[in-house]
């Protein structure tokens, strides 16, 4: 099966797409509606009551949209991963890792805010990516702060992120004040104006909404929690060290954009930490990225046999995890 996914076929979308259907059947089956643990932002709230309104509240309408959100973000990640020849050749492995590893908990699968941060999110990926070639980036990192800003008020936590676009602006650029102060304005102009448009509305006591953020460091004892982190860990390092060798074939573009990852990864991991009630679904904000290393490992083992194997012992575990946990 491997061999399929390796391939950059078009066709292979198709495939994909049975793919989704095969590692989301449980959660179809058995559909959540959203999440609504207290952490999420104004706007969720907002779309949520217009979804409610459409749907009607149906949980299967709920968890049917987050797979096709799933199954879309997997996508857009393959598109900029063949577009900036991060791999030797076009793939769709990280897209199927993707799948994949959502796939290992339930609430991984819930519509939430993360998943709509996780859509918002790989367009500031892309763009960072760009960073490099700009003479100019003034626009380009005001684009991203108002992202940035966008994903805070769907997930204030989120707003943690603007650490990934300081430490990318290093690592993509020389140092420029004023392309840093461009950034922050543009983190700041979503907040400012939908301040201005609950004043203009006499909502203004939506205000209190917006910084909801807190901070715990919870005792974690879901086996299923731990293994789904740990099968992500695990295959993010494998990814790392497997990817050295190829990394210093690559152009400088690609070394940059690889580092850039390695920071994605780490932010994404301490955001949910910083919840008003901590909960392990907004760790799906960094299976993201990690899909990218899990994707290396499966590119790196040459051995077609070893590679299917490795593939079913973790599409296994998701299956027990599934219908026999």
């Amino acid at each position: 099966m491997i061999r399929f996914f390796r391939s950059g076929n078009p066709l292979t979308v198709l495939l994909l797409l049975i793919y989704t259907l095969l590692v989301k059947f449980y959660y179809l089956i058995h559909p959540a509606a959203y999440m609504a643990d207290g952490s999420e932002g104004l706007l969720y709230h907002l779309l949520v009551k217009w979804l409610q309104v459409i749907t009607g509240g149906s949980p299967f309408v709920f968890t049917a949209l987050a797979v096709m959100l799933i199954l879309l973000q997997s996508l857009l990640l393959t598109k900029i991963i063949n577009h900036h020849r991060l791999f030797p050749k076009p793939t769709y492995l990280p897209a199927m890792c993707y799948l994949l590893f959502t796939s290992l908990l339930q609430s991984w699968n819930i519509f939430s805010p993360a998943l709509l941060v996780n859509v918002i999110m790989l367009w500031v990926f892309s763009s960072i990516t760009e960073l490099y070639t700009r003479t100019s980036a003034r626009d380009v990192v005001f684009n991203i702060g108002f992202a940035l800003g966008m994903c805070g008020l769907i997930y204030f936590p989120s707003i943690i992120f603007c650490l990934l676009l300081l430490v990318s602006m290093l690592i993509m650029r020389a140092f420029r004040l004023a392309e840093w102060i461009i950034a922050i304005l543009g983190l700041i102009c979503p907040i400012y104006l939908m301040g201005t448009y609950l004043f203009l509305t006499n909502q203004m006591t939506l205000l209190r909404q917006i910084p909801n953020i807190g901070l715990s460091l919870p005792l974690i004892t879901d086996y299923k929690v731990w293994g789904a982190m740990i099968a992500c860990l695990l295959f993010f390092v494998l990814g790392w060290l497997l990817l050295q060798r190829p990394l210093m074939k690559m152009l400088i573009q690609g070394r940059k954009i690889w580092a850039v990852l390695i920071v994605y990864v780490l932010v994404a991991m301490l955001v949910p930490f910083f919840n008003v009630h901590f909960s392990p679904a907004y760790w799906v904000l960094a299976v993201l990225p990690v899909a990218m290393f899990a994707g290396n490992v499966f590119w790196s083992v040459t051995n077609e046999t070893f590679a299917n194997v490795i593939h079913f012992i973790v599409l296994g575990y998701m299956i027990v995890m599934q219908y026999f946990s």
